[in-house]
């Protein structure tokens, strides 16, 4: 399992400092010493801040959404010191290729990576596959050497029941993506779950209390969520 030090620069320990920097401003702003007014008007260098803390993190992956973050946050950011004329709305299909990249490159990335049997998550097979579109779908997997897989979910839902499974090693990954859809998996008592994957304008869950075990196995998430939702339970 996966060695977690609660030491360095992490996002969590990023967006807690500038809430209190933020605190701070309406306090003395309240007190009468500054402007708060004069200092939000450059509110996306807090966006710019955030991107940076997480490169590198998320085994690479942060490298990608902390771009984006600072990509954003920079336009913004020129567009209110009127440098441009930029309306991030006007740019919403931006959006849809870098989705259509990022699944390309997970097609691509499964192709040139370890083989192993897959199947569309039913019985034992070590590894699952899950698609549901404009629609919903549920599936069990059992496998006694269960290693990870993959789970897409557009206009629809995804349930996958783990409870019968147990992982070969310490660790699986599953590489989820929704897009105004919703994913649900289950997992047994004995699994720990870290949720790695990104919310864009939606929501991840963990649901999951410690067992009456203890965890000795490690299941990590990660892909992204765009406007759905993903809930891990027991």
């Amino acid at each position: 399992m996966r060695n977690r030090s609660s030491h360095g620069t992490t996002p969590q320990l990023v967006i807690g400092l500038l809430i209190i920097a933020v605190g701070v401003l309406f306090l003395l702003d309240h007190l009468g010493f500054v402007n708060a007014g004069d200092y939000l008007r450059y509110w996306p260098v807090l966006l710019i801040i955030y991107g940076m803390s997480k490169f590198g993190g998320q085994g690479g992956r942060g490298t990608f959404s902390g771009g984006l973050f600072v990509l954003v946050g920079v336009l913004l950011l020129l567009q209110k010191l009127d440098v441009i004329a930029f309306s991030i709305w006007e740019y919403w299909p931006v959006l849809l290729v870098l989705i259509g990249l990022v699944l390309v490159r997970r097609a691509f990335g499964k192709r040139t990576g370890s083989g192993g049997s897959t199947s569309s998550g039913e019985g034992g097979d070590s590894q699952v596959n899950v698609f549901a579109m404009l629609g919903g779908i549920e599936r069990k997997n059992s496998s006694q050497e269960f290693t990870g897989g993959e789970i897409t979910a557009i206009l629809g839902g995804c349930e996958l029941d783990l409870r019968g499974a147990s992982i070969k090693g310490d660790e699986a990954i599953i590489d989820v993506f929704t897009f105004w859809g919703g994913i649900d998996i289950r997992v047994p008592d004995d699994w720990a779950v870290s949720i790695e994957s990104m919310p864009l304008m939606g929501g991840c869950e963990d649901k999951t209390n410690p067992g009456t075990k203890g965890p000795t196995k490690h299941l990590i998430i990660k892909g992204f969520v765009v406007m759905g939702g993903l809930e891990i339970g027991r």
